[in-house]
């Protein structure tokens, strides 16, 4: 059986079975090719400042924003937007998902969701693409004895890291929420949680950097190519050779598959799975709440210690999730994943039943060992890191941007980012630009 896991899904999601367990081939055949040279082929040569791998949420934030200080920029990846950025929730909640041992992940997603608003107002003004961003909090609730006693921990968990969250009775809960279960037995609100539709955000994303000068290559990147002890671009699959000052590796659970990385140089990073389902308003549910999706904010819920989350959108569609599964690179949709979903939403939500089954979908988030990102320069010289981010890529991606923008254009790491260095893995070391 899945275990649900209450986390938005990342950048290295995938939406499509097929897709995945292509690209998962292809991450061994990268391996077992890994010592062998490759000829250019006819692709031809470009050339720019910095070449970003990975055209998830947050490959593409990178990108505009390094383009907007200035630097000439190359994305590839064959199809962008459609890996964790299209499967994810958009859930934008540090604070509902503070959790013990992760508190300087805790200050990072903070740091990032006091960017939200402004970054998404700048992509509305510069694309005219609406993103969905709704800063409406996070309602946790929990079903039984046991699940409130779990949110009390996190009650307690949230003021040791300096923050409150307002304690409700059921009674409460329902006022917040009217068309919550009868059996919900209270909760916290946090009222500072948003959400954003990830959909309409990679859209967004695209547009920008195109607008910015960016350059897309709709391939696949083969080998990572270096010149010395440096990093200097890389190959795609059609031949084409992309000389570059600086290559950003940004390419999710697959950032460790490509051909031409020196041991050790790539963190540690393994795919975990995720399953997701889409419910969608009808005619009968339109008219029973003040939200055609139901509900009105996030809705967290503990289901007899089973996490779940159900997040709303303006359109009427209610995503729900996420399992979590150790189970390497699957990407199949399972009867008792979508089943748990759905029970455990029910029990939060009774109305869901209502509702149109749209969508399920299974994705990979790039999990690493501490359950956060690794973020600035890699052993390699000319080589940069902003991947790994598991659950948190669709929040973490305007200061994941800001970042490594501002150290490709000045060579620093910012204090925000010195946490995530990738040597904190222990086969890491300090590299020099």
């Amino acid at each position: 059986m899945a275990q649900a896991n209450g986390a938005q899904a990342d950048n290295g999601l995938a939406n499509n079975g097929q897709a995945g367990r292509a690209q998962a081939g292809r991450a061994q055949a990268g391996r077992a090719q890994a010592g062998r040279p490759r000829a250019a082929g006819s692709g031809g040569t470009a050339t720019a400042d910095v070449l970003v791998i990975g055209g998830g949420v947050i490959g593409l934030a990178v990108a505009w924003r390094t383009a907007q200080r200035g630097l000439t920029v190359i994305l590839a990846d064959p199809d962008p937007g459609r890996g964790a950025s299209h499967a994810a929730a958009g859930m934008l909640t540090p604070v509902a998902e503070a959790a013990y041992a992760e508190r300087e992940l805790f200050e990072l997603g903070r740091l990032s969701l006091r960017r939200y608003p402004d970054f998404a107002a700048e992509l509305t003004d510069l694309t005219g693409t609406q993103v969905g961003f709704r800063q409406t909090g996070t309602l946790q609730v929990g079903y039984d004895a046991d699940d409130m006693a779990m949110l009390g921990e996190h009650a307690l968990l949230r003021e040791s890291f300096g923050v409150t969250s307002q304690r409700l009775t059921a009674r409460e809960c329902r006022q917040a929420e009217p068309l919550l279960g009868p059996a919900i037995g209270g909760g916290l609100l946090v009222d500072d949680d948003a959400s954003i539709d990830p959909r309409l955000l990679t859209s967004a994303l695209l547009a920008a950097v195109k607008a910015a000068g960016v350059r897309h290559r709709r391939q696949r990147v083969v080998r990572l190519r270096a010149d010395g002890d440096r990093a200097r671009g890389a190959e795609l699959a059609d031949g084409t050779v992309i000389d570059a000052q600086q290559v950003v590796l940004s390419a999710g659970w697959a950032s460790t598959a490509i051909a031409g990385l020196p041991p050790g140089v790539a963190p540690p990073i393994r795919p975990v799975k995720g399953q997701i389902v889409r419910l969608r308003a009808t005619r009968a549910t339109v008219g029973a709440s003040s939200s055609p999706s139901l509900l009105n904010r996030t809705v967290r819920g503990l289901v007899q210690g089973s996490p779940v989350y159900l997040v709303p959108r303006e359109d009427g569609e209610l995503v729900l999730g996420a399992t979590q599964e150790e189970l390497g690179a699957d990407l199949t949709v399972t009867a008792g994943g979508v089943w748990q979903l759905l029970r455990d939403a029910r029990a939060i939500v009774p109305g869901i039943t209502e509702l149109e089954f749209a969508e399920a979908v299974a994705g990979l988030r790039p999990g690493t060992p501490d359950n956060a990102p690794v973020l600035g320069p890699s052993r390699l010289p000319g080589l940069v890191l902003a991947t790994g981010h598991f659950r948190g890529g669709v929040l973490l991606a305007p200061v994941t941007a800001d970042l490594i923008a501002d150290f490709l254009v000045t060579g620093t790491v910012d204090q925000a980012a010195a946490p995530f260095r990738a040597q904190r893995f222990g086969r890491q070391e300090p590299a020099c630009r």
